[in-house]
């Protein structure tokens, strides 16, 4: 992180001569080299990020005297400052995915695709924000070829900011979906906020959903099943937790289930061909890929299989997840369905929309937890037996034993934690 080194020196032109292993904004991860930036609680740890070899502290809240201690106003403002600038300095090339559903991962796939051919790095777990963004970049090293960047957002002016720093070479925007409605109200309102990534993007390098009512009308890369797409899916087969697809005149598989999971496969095509990889290399490294966890993750315990999709979800995510669930050969299917977040005055009723969704396909039994979902199901005159609605996690494992040998998709907004009710062998 030579690069690094010389921007801080221009920077803090007091700053004795340092060399930096890593950046961390986590305490316990300090190492001997470490760049550790003191975020809010985190300038508690100030001294302990000394006393572990650290070769800098930028904090916003340290009283002493260190040399090794920068003291700026706010310690996020001069993170991203950083972050911009030592990716001026980078030919690494950046890949920048945003969108209401799928994000991370299309980003897995991606970086699955680079990762076995190209010196690659990606967004780790939820790093997608003002904080995570700018700390991902920071981590790059100079040898890195590609950066597959996740960019989530809440309001306007966030995916501005982040394709200010980021300034990426490559850009996808998945679908515009619900999510956010809290704070955008309206779906054109998160066309416009996903959008403002568009500035930032070379011509020819945008990659977007061309079945999306929004996302079809600007210029793009389109991809999807209709016809008029340049990237066109057709032939979609399910096999043995595998999907196999055409995809204009080349025959691909991946290991994952779900036509929205071949999308996002075929997002990913697009941009690996833009970059000049061939079909058969493309093919070879999509069958590595590896999601990140509580994405459609299987498990098993006693006779009992897990889909745990708990990660986030949004009204297009559940449906979607349904929809895959339907399609596993499982004679006893059970959904558990939790509360979405960030909806807005509508939540009401999305989450109805989502247990009719859920009523319509074949399934054992359908299990509610939260107020939105409570709220929800008393919209309905006549509630079908199979239908159940749980004040406690606990209750519904209690539930569940009665059926002896089932598949659970569970599916729920990151805040309800909704994964707590998998059983696990004991370790």
């Amino acid at each position: 992180m030579e690069r690094l080194c010389q921007l801080l020196q221009k920077k803090f032109p007091s700053l004795p001569k340092i060399k930096i292993q890593n950046v961390v904004m986590d305490s316990r991860k300090i190492t001997e080299g470490s760049l550790f930036f003191a975020i809010q609680n985190g300038n508690q740890y100030v001294q302990e990020a000394l006393d572990k070899g650290a070769s800098l502290v930028i904090a916003d809240r340290y009283s002493g005297n260190h040399e090794k201690v920068i003291k700026v106003e706010n310690t996020i403002l001069v993170m991203q400052e950083l972050a911009e600038e030592y990716r001026r300095c980078l030919k690494t090339k950046m890949i920048a995915i945003t969108g209401s559903n799928g994000k991370t991962t299309t980003k897995d796939i991606i970086y699955a695709i680079l990762s076995k051919t190209f010196q690659t790095k990606k967004t780790l777990g939820n790093y997608n924000n003002h904080i995570g963004l700018p700390f991902t970049i920071l981590n790059l090293e100079e040898k890195d070829e590609f950066a597959v960047l996740e960019m989530g957002m809440s309001s306007f002016g966030e995916i501005d900011l982040l394709g200010k720093i980021a300034r990426p070479d490559y850009g996808i925007i998945t679908n515009i979906g619900d999510s956010h409605l809290e704070f955008l109200k309206t779906r054109e309102n998160v066309f416009k906020a996903k959008t403002e990534l568009l500035p930032y993007l070379p011509e020819g390098c945008f990659i977007s959903s061309g079945d999306d009512v929004f996302l079809k009308k600007i210029p793009a890369i389109h991809v999807g099943y209709d016809e008029r797409n340049d990237y066109r899916i057709f032939g979609y087969q399910k096999k043995d937790r595998r999907s196999s697809f055409q995809l204009n005149d080349k025959q691909y598989e991946i290991p994952l289930e779900g036509k929205h999971n071949v999308m996002n496969a075929a997002m990913g095509i697009a941009i690996a061909e833009m970059i000049g990889m061939d079909s058969k290399t493309i093919q070879q490294n999509l069958l590595q890929i590896e999601l990140s966890p509580m994405r459609f993750e299987r498990s098993e315990y006693q006779g009992t299989k897990y889909i745990n999709d708990a990660y986030n979800a949004s009204p297009i995510s559940m449906g979607v997840a349904l929809d895959s669930l339907v399609e596993t050969t499982a004679e006893c299917k059970i959904a558990v369905l939790g509360d979405m977040l960030e909806l807005g005055e509508k939540e009401v009723t999305f989450h109805k929309d989502v247990i009719e969704k859920a009523i319509s396909c074949s399934l054992q039994a359908i299990l509610l937890y939260g107020p939105r979902m409570k709220k929800a199901l008393q919209e309905f005159s006549n509630i079908p037996n199979k239908v159940l609605h749980f004040e406690k996690k606990e209750e519904i494992k209690d539930y569940l034993k009665q059926f002896p040998r089932k598949t659970v998709l569970i599916k729920a907004s990151r805040g309800m934690k909704l994964e707590e009710i998998i059983e696990r062998e004991e370790k």
